[in-house]
């Protein structure tokens, strides 16, 4: 996943997207009041930097997770059997996992099927966490490319998605769909057109605020102008900040306004699940552990995203 975007396009359609504003897309998951949660992917790239694996010991990962203070987690999965395995150690720490996240392949028609019976097995295990969200990015061409799906294949994706949205909503799960960069070029063509042809009803949003960021060539314009888009379907947030376009080792004050963002969806009454996902990259600065680092980011959350918590 390459960082140099071409320039968000703010322009679209207006009558277009604001049919999709205007519907209404409260989900259950939003009106829930989850706790402040953890994606894996942090911890994978803090023990990534200490030549440690995240997960090779899944009693004592969770364990260490823990420490922190944070009540829940979101793991990255790819089959029902991985969900089994870690429900046991999550109960044993007293942790909880409102919301999953599972990669899937949806722009190519054979491989549609596959993805979607995956994702729904997994969502049925998951279920017995009290999982109420599935996210899924679904894959691009290439991972660190940028070559652009074809129309065809957007198409295929967009409906894709929008049937394994209706399948989880009929055993109670909420799909959000979360982007990285690839889906931002091309005056975001890909990103756009999930949103416009999908149902609100059936796809959420999984609003990962710094990739929209870094997708749009660091634009904080970018980040407002798809919040004023998509704001009611954010069903989750993935939170990240970064100093002069480098990832730092913590959440707080850096390139995006997050307490704009705050106030934002304040006044739009949205209140998502939010999920630290505070990772380190190779300019990283190294001057803690992740254990640390995630003590500090659970506080920081707490504070400045209270006002959305009740």
């Amino acid at each position: 996943m390459t960082s140099n975007r071409r320039q968000f396009i703010h322009s679209l359609a207006g009558f277009t997207a604001l049919s999709v504003l205007n519907q209404s897309t409260t989900t259950d998951s939003q009106a829930t009041k989850f706790p402040i949660s953890c994606n894996s992917y942090n911890w994978i790239t803090f023990y990534g930097r200490e030549n440690k694996n995240w997960g090779e010991d899944l009693d004592a990962c969770m364990a260490e997770f823990a420490k922190t203070g944070i009540k829940a987690y979101e793991p990255g999965l790819d089959t029902a059997q991985q969900v089994a395995e870690l429900i046991p150690v999550l109960k044993k720490y007293k942790l909880s996992m409102p919301s999953v996240y599972v990669g899937s392949v949806l722009h190519k028609q054979d491989e549609v099927e596959n993805s979607i019976n995956r994702i729904l097995a997994i969502a049925c295990e998951a279920k017995k966490m009290g999982t109420k969200i599935i996210v899924t990015n679904p894959d691009p061409i290439r991972w660190g490319g940028d070559e652009l799906k074809t129309d065809a294949q957007l198409i295929i994706q967009a409906a894709a998605m929008d049937r394994l949205g209706a399948a989880l909503r009929e055993i109670g799960i909420t799909l959000a769909y979360h982007t990285h960069s690839p889906e931002f070029l091309a005056g975001a063509r890909e990103f756009h057109h999930i949103m416009l042809n999908t149902n609100p009803k059936n796809v959420s949003f999984c609003f990962d605020v710094h990739w929209v960021f870094r997708g749009s060539s660091d634009s904080n314009v970018a980040v407002f102008d798809v919040l004023k888009l998509y704001g009611k379907r954010v069903a989750e947030l993935h939170l990240r900040q970064s100093s002069n376009g480098i990832w730092t080792e913590t959440f707080g004050d850096g390139d995006i306004d997050y307490p704009r963002l705050v106030r934002e969806l304040k006044a739009m009454k949205v209140s998502p699940l939010l999920v630290i996902e505070q990772c380190v990259e190779d300019k990283t600065s190294h001057t803690m552990s992740g254990l640390e680092a995630h003590v500090k980011n659970r506080i920081v959350c707490e504070k400045m995203f209270a006002p959305l918590r009740g």
